[in-house]
Order: structure tokens, then sequence, then C-alpha cells
């Protein structure tokens, strides 16, 4: 079975540290993205040279963070003729970069457009200043807003996320945000509820007792209220946090949920490459700095590890069934040499967790909130 091919690219530098985020981002007041530019190129070249010479069409890119919008539109282009270097672009190939929606960044958006971005992720995380400033973030509501409709005007293809699930958010204020932001008619939202990340820096301040997150009861009215008032403008819940008009869903995140593979290069970064012999893991150097100095003297930092089947089978499942859509069983079975017990998929189906259509299994909306006890069931 041909499977898509795509290239994620860490950019790790951010102008500030979110107290929510635990991604591999690190606050640095200077840097030179032509030599950064240079160093991930270097690294993508040792991809290629893992792959071989049977090397897939690159059908989505991913410029993710850390603030990709810190690069210049110079930058971002340079990476993408390294790509083309030493893989074919398919024709219609998907090209995201993420952006902060601060004023200094949307004046990048006609270079990024420029270079070859034809989708751009906005991290707005919220439409008013109070819940702004407890995010940590650096923009306001204003500027959140002019540049989702600046980056409508340039790029074909637009999505914006949002946080919910705020400490004293009600029902009816995610009401009025979720419609005020659905008016801005993008084709696609991320909308994730408020999760505390191990190692940051909300971690401390709600052990702490500095804010309190919903109740279970709440947050789960909020999850529903989510998709019905998405359903209701047209944008549907094709994974647990993403919602897009049909046709318009993340290309490149739908390469990671039906476990295609993938190049991963920049600091920290994951890769998932597919070879005959099997699925290959593969991890960047974490640290910004030494990922540098690695990839200056040795090329590459990146480290590899085999997959085993059932490692991949349980990778896979565990992707898989945040989809809307779920997972088509003779495909997965036929992939991994393996099979899922029907006695507990009819168990889920009978409680309401699960349901499916012909060859493919999905977890329904109720199952959606417990997904990862449906996973633990399935893989035993």
């Amino acid at each position: 079975m041909s499977r898509a091919f795509g290239i994620y690219v860490h950019w790790p530098f951010c102008a500030a540290k979110c107290p929510y985020c635990d991604f591999n981002s690190h606050v640095r007041e200077r840097f030179d993205d032509a030599q950064w530019a240079k160093a991930i190129a270097r690294e993508l070249e040792a991809v290629a040279l893992l792959q071989g010479v049977a090397r897939p069409p690159v059908s989505s890119i991913f410029f993710g963070g850390g603030t990709p919008s810190l690069m210049s539109g110079h930058a971002v282009g340079a990476v993408l003729d390294a790509i083309a270097k030493h893989w074919v672009m398919a024709p219609d190939a998907e090209i995201t970069l993420e952006a902060n929606p601060n004023s200094v960044e949307q004046t990048r958006f006609h270079d990024y457009r420029a270079a070859g971005v034809n989708r751009v992720s906005i991290g707005v995380q919220a439409l008013n200043d109070p819940a702004l400033k407890f995010l940590g973030r650096l923009h306001g509501a204003e500027e959140a807003k002019a540049a989702v409709k600046l980056a409508s005007a340039i790029f074909p293809r637009v999505s914006f996320d949002l946080i919910y699930a705020r400490p004293g958010q009600t029902l009816a204020d995610w009401s009025v945000e979720l419609n005020e932001a659905l008016g801005y008619g993008t084709e696609h939202l991320s909308l994730y509820q408020l999760t505390i990340e191990k190692g940051t820096s909300f971690e401390t301040q709600y052990r702490l007792g500095k804010f309190a997150l919903p109740e279970d009861g709440l947050a789960a009215d909020l999850f529903a209220l989510t998709d019905e008032l998405c359903v209701a403008r047209g944008l549907y819940a094709y994974e647990v946090s993403n919602h897009a008009r049909p046709g318009a869903e993340s290309r490149h995140n739908l390469l990671y949920w039906r476990y295609a593979p993938y190049a991963g290069v920049g600091p920290g970064a994951h890769g998932r490459i597919e070879r005959e012999t099997g699925m290959l893991a593969t991890l960047a150097e974490r640290l910004p700095e030494r990922w540098f100095a690695r990839v200056e003297a040795e090329g590459t930092s990146l480290e590899t590890e085999e997959i085993g089947s059932e490692d991949a089978a349980r990778e896979h499942l565990l992707m898989a069934m945040r989809l809307s859509e779920g997972i088509d069983l003779a495909d997965y079975e036929s992939r991994w040499g393996v099979r899922l017990s029907r006695v507990k998929i009819a168990q889920m189906i009978d409680e309401g967790f699960a349901d499916r259509n012909g060859a493919r299994i999905f977890a329904t909306p109720r199952g959606r909130l417990l997904l990862n006890t449906l996973i633990t069931e399935l893989v035993g």
C-alpha cells in the first residue's frame, strides 16, 4: 500500500516560554536563522541517505516549534529548497508554518507565501485579553484577530488554535468565544482543553493552588459544546481536538495519525522512516546548541532505532483511534501481522464507546472521553 510521506522541521526558539507549554522551545535573544537553515539542510541530507534511493514523494511539510514565524522568509525558502534537492515534491504538497499573531511576525506573512508556504496555523489561543494574559501570551486579542484576517487574505489555507476549559470559564463564556472564532470562516480550527503538563510553570502554579481547572463534568460539557457549535458551522471533528470542513483536514497531521512515515529534523524532532526492514525511529538532539554543534561536526544529530512490529502496531493504534474515521482493521492487521480481539471490540460497541462502519472501528463521542482506556483494552 502506498503511503504519504511528510517532513517535519522543528524551529526551537520562542520570544517567551508559555506557562502551559511542554514543547521543546527555548528563549534566545539572538540567532542566525540563515546558519540554522543550513544546518537543517544538512540534517535533511542525512535523512535522505537513511531512506536510500527509493524515496517517496513529499506530500506535506510542517514547520513547527517553538515559533517558526521568528524565521525569515528567506530561511524558510532555503529549507524548502533543501527538501526539493533530495525529494520529489507532490504537485499539491501541503506546506504549513506555525505562526504567532504578534504584529511583528505578521509582517513576514507575505514572505512566507512567496517562499512556498500555502497553509498557516496561528497560535491565537484565546480571543480576550484576560485569558491571553493568564496563558502568558505576548499578543493581545485585537492583534490575534488582525492576524487571522491578514492570513486569510494571503494564504489559501488558514487554521488557528484556541485553548478552552480555562479556570472559571463557563459554557456561556466558551459559546460566545467559539462562535466568534467560527465567524472568521477559516477552514480549520484546533481546539484544545487546557491540561497541566509535567515540568511546566502551570504545573507548579496548579500544585500550589494558584488556579483550578473545571470539574470533569463541566469539562465534558465544554467538549460536547465544542463539537456541537463546530458541526453547526460545517467544521467536523476529524480528530479529538481538530475540526475542519470536509477536505480541509491537516494532511500533515493525518499522516501522523494514520501512522505514515515522516522525517523529523531540528532540535528534539522525532521521525518514522519506513524501510524494507521495517519502521525506523529517529530522534534528534534536544538542546539547540548541542544539536547545532553535532550537525556542524557530524552532519546530523539523529539517533536511530528499529521499531519491532508489535511496538509499531501499538503506536499505530494509539494514533489512529484519535481519528473520527478510526482504523481499518483489515489494513491494520495486514500491515502488522496482528489481530485485535473481536470480543473486546464487540463489548466496546455494546457499551457505546465504539462503533464500526464496515471494516473500520472508531471511537464514539462518549468513547473519545475515555480514549486511553479504550486503547489499553484493545491492545491488552
